[in-house]
């Protein structure tokens, strides 16, 4: 079912519905909380779902998941915001939500902090929907370029010239700042195969995207990274899901708790065996999956999935942190992350003393005591923290209307020089610009979007050369 034009004004008085109540009863923290932690919820509904979302009208629902409004949002929002639950539980004084009883819960100064923190996030997550909306256009994307070959046969040659030159720039490494976007639309090609071939009947391309993609996957469990898994995974259900949309809704629940049951578990092995104990990665893997298809050692394994959950899964501990911290002991940074941010454009090549940007972002993660300058922790801030470090309120949601408005205005881009929604926005845009779905700090998303963005226009000079694209006209 193709859906109908709305008018933009409802959507966004509709969104701001739950902040503003939020806010009204900031005296009772747990009720705060609650109602902010729903209201992302509410707000997935509004955009998505409801008759008053602003979405485009070139095809259903089902056929555009891939674009800002459904998949950026999702990821975004349920990581920001969604995922606290988790920690709010914990804070509660249970595990797993076993017995937690209300009744009993004395209200402390880090339950005000930690609903203030959400109230933040959900503000976050109002002003990201604002700004994909206000670049949605409802009428269908004015295409200005047309394939002049077949979609299958060209991702086929994609993927593969993608995959050779990012495995040429481990030895050629004054473009490696390329390769993972790179990777990223080989990934993407091997996943679009294998749902072609499976939607289509056609062996020989499950087998080419099946293959390529299982290989993609097993290197992904040497790194000892979960989101390099998860991603892949991702890619591949919203891929598949216009094809198979009852499969794929029945699988996702007991995919996630799996994935949720084993990955700490699992990237925690690696790490340790591999990165600390000089193991190579294949037999650190070897030794998680023997562990864990043993069975042995649950409590281990239930431990490590609540710290996942309460502290990396969910991140607004560190939130809690940062808003204690600032402006309270350090004055807001004003423009100072986005100096670095600017800064950490300029080529090394260009700019040989060039400071490091993941020493120059953790500085920030170290003055606000959120881990010690001897842990070899990573804990970047993320998009909406450093929106909130920059000026408060103010800074959240207006880096945050920037944030939607330029990530749609890039898909809007893709679509229209790549001859629409199937190369456009499912391949390209969400290849290049994946590091959107889940935000980073400033300097790597305003560089992922600089350089994904020159990338990208490459890629239409070169389509262009090679009359791969043609215009409309012709």
């Amino acid at each position: 079912m193709i859906p109908k034009i709305t008018d933009k004004s409802t959507l966004i008085f509709m969104v701001t519905i739950p902040w503003v109540l939020a806010e009204l009863v900031t005296h009772h923290p747990l009720l705060s909380y609650t109602i902010a932690f729903l209201g992302s919820f509410y707000i997935f509904y509004a955009t998505i779902l409801s008759p008053y979302r602003c979405i485009k009208m070139d095809r259903s629902l089902s056929e555009q998941i891939m674009r800002p409004i459904v998949l950026l949002q999702l990821i975004f929002a349920g990581y920001m915001c969604c995922t606290s639950i988790f920690y709010f539980v914990n804070h509660l004084g249970f595990e797993y939500f076993r017995d937690i009883n209300y009744t009993h819960f004395i209200v402390n100064d880090q339950t005000y902090l930690l609903a203030k923190s959400q109230r933040m996030a959900l503000l976050g997550h109002i002003a990201l929907v604002m700004g994909i909306t206000f670049q949605t256009k409802p009428q269908a994307t004015v295409v200005k370029f047309k394939l002049s070959l077949n979609l299958t046969a060209l991702v086929i040659w994609l993927t593969l010239i993608t995959t050779g030159i990012a495995i040429l720039m481990n030895y050629v490494t004054a473009f490696i700042q390329l390769k993972y976007y790179l990777l990223a639309i080989a990934a993407s090609g091997q996943a679009f195969l294998l749902v072609t071939g499976l939607a289509h009947r056609k062996a020989v391309l499950v087998l080419l995207g099946g293959l390529c993609f299982i290989v993609h996957l097993l290197n992904a469990t040497l790194t000892g990274f979960k989101e390099i898994i998860l991603v892949n995974l991702i890619t591949l259900g919203f891929f598949a899901y216009p094809h198979f949309k009852k499969t794929i809704t029945i699988l996702f629940f007991p995919s996630l708790y799996l994935l949720l049951y084993i990955l700490p578990t699992l990237t925690t092995i690696v790490r340790k065996e591999s990165w600390i104990g000089n193991k190579s990665p294949q037999t650190a893997r070897a030794e998680a999956y023997e562990l864990l298809a043993s069975g042995e050692k649950e409590v281990l394994i239930r431990s490590n999935n609540w710290m996942f959950l309460t502290n990396r899964f969910s991140e607004i501990g560190m939130f809690c942190q940062y808003v204690k911290h600032t402006p309270a002991q350090q004055p807001y940074y004003r423009l100072h992350i986005l100096e670095n941010s600017m800064q950490s454009l300029i080529p090394r090549a260009l700019w040989d003393e060039k400071p490091f940007t993941e020493k120059t972002a953790m500085e920030r993660v170290y003055t606000a005591g959120v881990v010690s300058r001897l842990s070899t922790v990573s804990a970047k801030t993320r998009t909406i923290i450093d929106g909130y470090l920059s000026a408060g309120l103010l800074g959240v949601f207006t880096c945050m209307l920037l944030y939607g408005s330029i990530a749609q205005w890039l898909c809007n881009q893709a679509e229209e020089l790549f001859g629409g929604y199937e190369l456009g926005c499912m391949l390209l845009f969400n290849s290049i610009f994946q590091p959107l779905w889940r935000g980073n700090n400033w300097e790597f998303i305003i560089n992922n979007i600089v350089y994904g963005y020159i990338l990208m226009m490459l890629l239409f000079f070169m389509f262009k050369y090679f009359k791969i694209l043609k215009p409309l006209s012709v």
